[in-house]
Order: C-alpha cells, then sequence, then structure tokens
C-alpha cells in the first residue's frame, strides 16, 4: 500500500470510528424487595393434650376472705384465677377478657369436659364463672393428668399445667 493509500485508510477509520455513539450502560435493575412473610399459624394439635402449655406460672395467696390461684405469663394481670369465696361457699374461675354480654367458657380436663356461661365484669376486665366449692369440676381440675384447658371463643385458648396451688385453693374453699 503507499502512503496516501495508508493515510486515507486511517482517516476513514478514524472518522468512522468518532461517528459512532457510545453505548449507555444498561439501566441498573433494582429488586423489589420481599414482601414480609407471613406468620401463619400452626394448626391446632389433634389432641388438645398435645398443644404447648401457655407460657406464665401458678401462684398462690390466701386472705380472710378466701385464697387465689392465679396463673400468670409474669407480670401483669393473671390470664386465670381460682378464687375461693369463703362466704358464699364457691369458687369462682376467671379469665382475662372483655365482653359485652355473656360468653361461653369450656373447660376440659382429662376426665370432664364442661360449657359455662360466663359473665363479663366490666371493672375488673375478666369473664367469671362462680360454682359451688364441691363441683365436680374442681376435683376434675386438681386431678387432670398434667394440665386442663379453658376456652373462650375471641380470647386465646389457655393450655395450663395443672399444678398443686390449683389444689390448695380447692381443699381451702371446702
Amino acid at each position: 500500500m503507499t502512503l496516501p493509500r495508508l493515510l486515507l485508510f486511517a482517516s476513514c477509520v478514524a472518522l468512522l470510528s468518532a461517528c459512532t455513539t457510545q453505548r449507555k450502560p444498561p439501566p441498573v435493575v433494582t429488586p423489589r424487595p420481599a414482601p414480609p412473610p407471613v406468620a401463619v399459624a400452626p394448626p391446632p394439635p389433634a389432641d388438645w393434650r398435645d398443644a404447648p402449655i401457655t407460657q406464665g406460672t401458678w401462684s398462690y395467696g390466701a386472705t380472710v376472705a378466701g385464697a387465689q390461684a392465679a396463673f400468670s405469663p409474669g407480670v401483669g394481670e393473671p390470664l386465670l384465677a381460682l378464687s375461693c369465696r369463703r362466704g358464699a361457699g364457691q369458687i369462682a374461675l376467671s379469665q382475662a377478657g372483655a365482653a359485652t354480654g355473656t360468653v361461653p367458657m369450656t373447660v376440659t380436663t382429662t376426665t370432664l369436659v364442661r360449657a359455662f356461661t360466663a359473665a363479663p365484669d366490666p371493672a375488673t376486665q375478666r369473664l367469671t364463672v362462680a360454682l359451688p366449692a364441691r363441683d365436680p369440676l374442681f376435683d376434675a381440675l386438681a386431678f387432670s393428668r398434667g394440665r386442663f384447658m379453658v376456652e373462650v371463643p375471641g380470647l386465646p385458648t389457655l393450655y395450663l399445667p395443672a399444678w398443686p396451688e390449683v389444689g390448695r385453693v380447692i381443699e381451702d374453699c371446702r
């Protein structure tokens, strides 16, 4: 090749390269954040005795009016209380919760299932059932094998251990 042709070729290549547009980088795609996982409640166990025990512990206290066993998750109001009303010869079973009217309450032990109508107490935000101290339910609670269950529609089901505090209130009230 001759020099003029080589210069012509080089200038054409330079001109052509100057005419091309620069490539733009592809747009950066930011991934959308994944939605937070939805907490799915585990299905209820086939047998209530297989459900995990409600977190908390029983405590016992006695006064002149009677004894009380209270199941609390720690600090705050008890989730369930058994209170002796010695003067009336009754034991009140009360669960934390509010309602505008009476609600059904079901107590299940290993030997007995009983349904009651619980009355709300707006002052204490509790649902209460009062029974004679010699009611067979209390024997079933005291001798239930390891646990018993309290159900009120609209409130968490309580799976409570059958600890000695329960039996002590019952015996103190009889």
